[in-house]
């Protein structure tokens, strides 16, 4: 199988600005799609069309889908000032016309378990939810693995030499990519004192947080030196849990760049290669909701 970075180096696979994920202009997901696997999986030199290509991706013949989504439930985990997630059973059982009918209302905060942060969120005037452009939800996956870095202070905060080192291995990370922060926290889901370092809940909980981050510096760097659509992360925030300001939030949706929390199976994602499909709720003038987040790691055989 082609190497990701071998794909992008190829002249009509090149990026080229925040619109478009590959080739001039706005391409389309399935095209997108289409084109990266083609390069992966041969299909050129087997005669394969878009129609075959596509049909093999999504019956999944062609690539793993990786669900990277926490299911909700009463161990959900949500910032300790935050309204958990509460399911109210309003029908399981026999209708009165004699069929089985099921039917709930829930009621949650917008950020909890696997969601999705809109630029709004810690950036006045920037996209809401349901203005984000589905082209920054979409697109191939740059897996940054520092959990053994982490596993050594839950303070930790990914730097610019982590990126920088990233990039010495893997190369530069590709304009349109979703950028991903393996730091190994997922381990720890969903025990609330081991992933967000306590079990408390309110205000006074706050101060007790630890759990790794992205640092800063490596927000602004991001922001001035490389064009990524979104960023995700296998921990509450994509600040580290003893943040007060949250300047890694700021730094990055004051660029609408929008971002995913505690992503799930980050570690079942190669460093290049794979993708990420991230679709939140789509809530008017929300500042995030819940994310379904799969990732799609094409077959090395192609079969």
């Amino acid at each position: 199988m082609s190497s990701f970075k071998h794909v992008i180096d190829q002249p009509h696979m090149r990026p080229s600005n925040r619109c478009g994920k590959f080739i001039t202009g706005k391409m389309s997901c399935a095209v997108l799609f289409t084109t990266c696997w083609f390069a992966f999986l041969g299909c050129e030199q087997r005669g394969e069309d878009e129609a075959e290509v596509l049909a093999r991706l999504f019956s999944g013949a062609g690539a793993e889908w990786i669900d990277m989504t926490y299911s909700y439930d009463e161990r959900t985990i949500f910032w300790p000032t935050a309204q958990p997630f509460a399911l109210e059973v309003v029908s399981a059982g026999t209708a009165e016309g004699g069929y089985y009918y099921a039917a709930n209302n829930f009621c949650m905060a917008e950020h909890g378990g696997t969601h999705f942060d809109a630029p709004i969120h810690f950036a006045e005037g920037q996209h809401t939810s349901d203005q984000v452009p589905i082209d920054r939800l979409v697109g191939p996956a740059v897996v940054v693995d520092v959990s053994a870095a982490a596993e050594g202070g839950p303070d930790y905060r990914v730097d610019v030499g982590d990126l920088e080192a990233w990039e010495a291995e893997h190369g530069r990370i590709p304009d349109g990519a979703i950028l991903l922060l393996h730091t190994g926290w997922g381990r720890r889901w969903p025990d609330p004192e081991r992933y967000l370092g306590t079990a408390e809940t309110g205000p006074y909980a706050i101060p007790e947080l630890h759990f790794p981050g992205l640092h800063q510096d490596a927000a602004r760097w991001l922001v001035e030196n490389r064009r990524i659509d979104a960023l995700g992360i296998d921990t509450p925030s994509i600040d580290y849990g003893q943040s007060t300001l949250f300047e890694s939030h700021r730094v990055l949706y004051a660029e609408n760049i929008p971002a995913f929390e505690n992503v799930a199976a980050l570690d079942r994602l190669p460093p290049t290669g794979a993708y990420v499909i991230a679709l939140p709720m789509k809530i008017a003038g929300g500042s995030g909701g819940p994310l379904r987040m799969v990732g799609v790691r094409p077959n090395s055989s192609g079969s």
